[in-house]
């Protein structure tokens, strides 16, 4: 889990998780809740009938441990689950309640969602509980939530209502909420367009274990003028792709060289959202800064860089709609519209596994493609400038989005050969 947690109210913390998963599309208005219990047991929560939009901090709520509510409106409806929760499992120190579209269509179907869509799912969501529709609000619903936390679950499906997740804190609680939400959504779209493949509990352990490997330390850095603007460079499209819904709190790397074969690189174990530049690890004759953990997939960015000389920067990441191609081994024909092809070309997939530092894929490494998936991992982008390279995941997504949308309509028909001939001589030539 992340590491970068930084000392904030629990006022603070609540709103602005809130408005992430307001703006992020994964509550409404209305719907969702938040609360964190502190050291005194004191619960602090958001409000009931507030604007999730424009929440200040000084409307949360904090319910004192002796039941006096301090603040401005009344506490959430839901605060009994959440305070059966806490007194079910002390470790749990914050919750997240909220109504995400594609965990609700999991759960108004009463199934739950296979977390080995992905590689890091399943150590971060663990093993997914399911409670029985209760009254909202109610005492009974508090308690079928908190018989399943006392089971040893961290995130539940509640049946014809949403999901709830605890945390050791609210950003691990928020992880493990994105990180669900988006196996839900990788899920949904797959399978509009083919049929959803699953890892193995041993790829996945194969895919943990590449934490294991660390390049050695540097014994000294220097941060000139040029290396600390790439730092900002990159922090810039980190948070901008997380805002995009490109990029999820707990998987994302973006790389940009620096001069000759050193690079810099976002650091392993880091929330996405809240990376800034003094988290950004230097990469510098085949070292790594000192006291930083830069990511498992750095090995892989060396190589780019030193066999692909036009290559300045890369970006990793799982956006929703490029995954559903990856967890279906469906081809991706990004002859949609002509800017998709002209900067994309043609779009290749690899099989799990190929991106292990034991298992080097030469497709990823020699002459390297602008846009590689990685079946049930991620999708690879390269460029020369970083902005471009973004922008290249961002048609990329686009892309896939459209295809995924349109198989509602019909059959894709995609830009014929002549067509294809037209743009490179005017566009590549």
């Amino acid at each position: 889990m992340s590491q970068n947690i930084k000392l904030e109210h629990p006022r603070d913390q609540i709103t602005k998780i809130i408005s992430r998963i307001y703006k992020r599309g994964m509550t409404t208005t209305s719907g969702g809740n938040i609360s964190i219990i502190d050291d005194a047991g004191d619960i602090w929560i958001t409000p009931s009938a507030i604007d999730k939009g424009s929440i200040r901090p000084s409307d949360i709520i904090c319910v004192k441990k002796d039941g006096t509510i301090i603040g401005k409106h009344k506490p959430s409806s839901e605060f009994p689950f959440h305070k059966a929760i806490y007194e079910e499992r002390p470790d749990i120190k914050s919750v997240i309640h909220a109504h995400p579209p594609a965990l609700v269509s999991f759960s108004i179907v009463r199934q739950i969602p296979n977390t080995n869509i992905i590689s890091q799912a399943r150590h971060i969501c663990g093993p997914i509980g399911y409670a029985k529709y209760k009254l909202p609000g109610s005492e009974d619903l508090g308690k079928v939530i908190a018989d399943e936390f006392k089971k040893g679950f961290k995130a539940i499906i509640m049946e014809n209502h949403g999901t709830v997740l605890g945390g050791s804190n609210l950003t691990d609680a928020f992880e493990r909420f994105e990180a669900l939400e988006f196996c839900a959504r990788t899920i949904l779209y797959g399978s509009q367009i083919g049929t959803p493949s699953y890892l193995e509990d041993s790829q996945i352990d194969e895919f943990e274990s590449q934490n294991n490997y660390m390049i050695p330390e540097m014994k000294s850095i220097e941060y000139p003028s040029d290396e600390v603007e790439k730092r900002i460079e990159i922090c810039k499209i980190v948070q901008r792709s997380c805002q995009q819904g490109l990029m999820i709190s707990t998987y994302g790397t973006v790389s940009m060289r620096w001069k000759n074969n050193d690079f810099l690189i976002t650091p392993t174990n880091i929330n996405r959202w809240d990376i800034n530049i003094d988290d950004i690890v230097q990469i510098k004759k085949g070292k790594r800064e000192k006291g930083k953990k830069p990511s498992r997939a750095t090995w892989l960015h060396q190589e780019i860089y030193k066999r692909n000389p036009e290559v300045n920067s890369i970006i990793m990441t799982q956006s929703p709609y490029l995954m559903a191609f990856g967890v279906t081994k469906s081809y991706l024909n990004v002859r949609t519209i002509p800017e998709s092809w002209i900067f994309l070309q043609d779009i290749q997939s690899i099989k799990y596994g190929s991106h292990f530092k034991t298992n080097t894929h030469s497709k990823i490494i020699e002459n390297c493609p602008t846009a590689l998936i990685i079946e049930n991992d991620s999708v690879i982008i390269t460029g020369d400038k970083l902005l471009q390279t973004f922008d290249y995941l961002e048609v990329a997504e686009f892309s896939a989005k459209s295809i995924v949308l349109g198989t509602s309509l019909g059959n894709m028909v995609p830009i014929n050969d002549d067509q294809v001939e037209e743009l490179r001589k005017k566009f590549l030539a």
